[in-house]
């Protein structure tokens, strides 16, 4: 049985913070989840698709977050609790849906779980997605501990039931890839089956149903606002005139650096985990009770907007502050150092940081540059390319992927990316406005996402390039989670269905398409280069399995290589491929066995044929 599956309540557990959200989640009774994955919300995706394996939980990997939180909206709307997980440039995809169904509401309650990435571990940017609350007027939630994490989610169910609204629940990545221990609760009952109670004047958005249903969102946010004053979410600790206000992962650091400075006697802190409507009644009563205070808050200014906004409706004068140059950054994480300091430092308290330890006698680490893994077809691919494309001017669009990578020497395979599906569409603009050649990439998984659409606008309008479609047969950045065009049969799973990219794009009328193993490097770059030279629209289909993934599914290729005595060390294979499975031993070059798949594409490009596999 799933470790998340035990119905044993008042049992601890360690639970990293996905899992406990996850687990918070089936306590409460969810019934269907969806998602796209996306770090670092990942791992409960990853925990529901598992579970709905061996119980009636109904789990999907939907092709983007819109489509996600649609088939979640349905649901909810059955009377069905239901969740929708993405991080947070997802919800950007899934905004259309989410503003409109604010207004729509929901029956059961609907958890939209939005994980934000201060510091960009792994996104491309660092939007702070409690604006979106705002923005939808929906109830923003956000914990501030693995275990709160775990029952919030369940409050947050309730609270959706309550107003009839979805609920965002915020996290950030050290709350969702932390480890904790965790008590467990008991398990709800889960309502699987629900029904549609037809009211086209209360869920057709016409105009003139929008504008009722509009009323109806404010007085529901009047509500929420009633529910934020009381909630036991946004409570006050400890005495004193000088106040700290904070929320999620920060009230953790403000509450250890108290302790650190001696001062928890002198300070109060409010801690926000409902966090819009923000509790104006509560703020306007401990702004009352302090000389100044302090917003301890990563991202965005939210929380410091809004207690600025509440004193200056009740006519406060003390001072506020959060976001500053001598306070806190709005850019990256926050850590307990960094909040330590800057509280002293508000607050005029004698502070001597502790002398960091010597470390002059250790060397430091050697830099090393994020790479694509060794064997990945994707290099392959990106020096066929290269080589095909060898004497012409060439713009290289990429996108969200692991073969974002490509655009690193030595393969340097990418010179614009901004957003899921970016590359194709992007595509049209360069090859519109420039006489310049160009060839972009795509995974399969972001293609199914929304790639589509931009390829269809560019056989529509007749544009000129070329999309190489990096088809890995899996979703693998994120860890290895299926898509439309992954066989499921490889996960020992029936009842899937499968989608050939090839059928798609030819039936999207691309005139031009071909499909290449990216390991057979000479047949590759004819075929690359045949596309090319196509005037109008083309597309290459690199199909090769990700070299983690066909491990874990046994599909792994043959014997490691090694660099025999033909070589005459002039490193094309590492100059030009970079693969990680090379390093220099007395100015030799040689391959770690340890990590080589034996994809034998530096062997196919050695002049010498000096790489030749191993014998044993």
């Amino acid at each position: 049985m799933h470790k998340l599956l035990k119905d044993d309540p008042g049992a601890q557990m360690v639970l990293l913070g996905n899992e406990a959200i996850a687990r918070g989640a089936i306590e409460a009774g969810v019934a269907v989840a969806t998602t796209y994955p996306g770090t670092p919300s990942s791992e409960i995706s990853l925990n529901f698709f598992q579970m709905s394996q061996e119980c009636d939980l109904y789990f999907e990997y939907s092709t983007n977050e819109k489509v996600a939180l649609e088939v979640a909206a349905a649901t909810a709307n059955c009377g069905v609790r239901s969740m929708c997980m993405m991080k947070h440039v997802g919800l950007n995809v899934a905004a259309d849906a989410l503003m409109t169904l604010a207004y729509v509401g929901v029956k059961g309650g609907l958890v939209v779980l939005t994980a934000d990435d201060p510091f960009m571990f792994s996104s491309q940017n660092e939007q702070d997605n409690r604006y979106y609350g705002k923005l939808a007027g929906l109830p923003v939630l956000e914990p501030s501990s693995v275990e709160e994490a775990k029952d919030m989610v369940g409050k947050a169910f309730d609270l959706s039931e309550a107003l009839q609204e979805p609920v965002l629940f915020r996290t950030t990545t050290r709350i969702n890839h932390s480890t904790a221990p965790v008590t467990l609760g008991p398990i709800a009952p889960r309502k699987t089956k629900g029904y549609f109670q037809k009211n086209p004047m209360s869920y057709v958005t016409v105009p003139a149903v929008s504008r009722t249903l509009h009323v109806k969102l404010l007085k529901n946010l009047d509500k929420a606002l009633e529910l934020s004053e009381t909630s036991p979410f946004n409570f006050v600790t400890g005495k004193g005139k000088w106040g700290i206000v904070c929320n999620g992962v920060s009230y953790g650091y403000v509450m250890d650096a108290l302790k650190d400075l001696g001062i928890g006697d002198r300070v109060q802190v409010l801690r926000i985990g409902f966090s819009n409507p923000l509790p104006e009644k509560k703020i306007t009563a401990f702004l009352q009770s302090c000389d100044k205070v302090l917003v301890a808050e990563e991202g965005e200014p939210f929380l410091e907007e809004g207690v600025r906004s509440i004193a200056q409706g009740a006519g406060l004068t003390l001072p506020i502050r959060g976001k500053a140059p001598e306070l806190f950054s709005r850019l990256y994480e926050f850590d307990p150092g960094m909040v330590r300091k800057v509280i002293a430092g508000y607050f005029g308290i004698d502070y001597a940081p502790k002398a960091k330890l010597a470390l002059t006698d250790i060397p430091p680490l050697p830099q090393r540059p994020p790479n694509l893994c060794a064997g990945c077809s994707h290099r392959a691919t990106f020096y066929e390319v290269k080589q095909a494309a060898e004497g012409k001017d060439v713009v290289y669009p990429t996108d969200i992927g692991c073969y974002t990578l490509g655009f690193l020497p030595p393969l340097g395979m990418g010179d614009f990316l901004i957003c899921m599906g970016g590359s194709t569409s992007t595509s049209c603009g360069f090859s519109k406005a420039s006489d310049q050649k160009v060839v972009s990439f795509i995974g399969d998984s972001t293609f199914f996402h929304s790639g589509i659409p931009g390829l269809v606008n560019a056989v529509f309008n007749n544009h000129n390039f070329t999309l190489v479609i990096l088809d890995n047969g899996i979703t693998a950045m994120t860890g290895h989670q299926p898509n439309p065009g992954v066989d499921m049969s490889l996960f020992n799973l029936g009842g899937y269905g499968r989608i050939s990219i090839a059928e798609v794009v030819k039936a999207l009328g691309v005139q031009h398409v071909s499909v290449i193993k990216p390991y057979k490097v000479r047949k590759s770059i004819e075929a690359i280069r045949e596309a090319l030279d196509f005037k109008g629209v083309s597309v290459v289909i690199a199909e090769e399995m990700c070299a983690l993934f066909a491990k874990s599914v046994k599909k792994a290729k043959g014997k490691p290589f090694m660099v025999g005595d033909k070589c005459k060390n002039h490193r094309d294979c590492v100059n030009l491929l970079g693969c990680p499975a090379f390093y220099i031993e007395n100015d030799r070059v040689k391959i770690d066995s340890a990590i080589c798949v034996g994809c034998a594409v530096c062997a196919q490009i050695c002049p010498e044929n000096a790489i030749v596999p191993m014998k044993s």
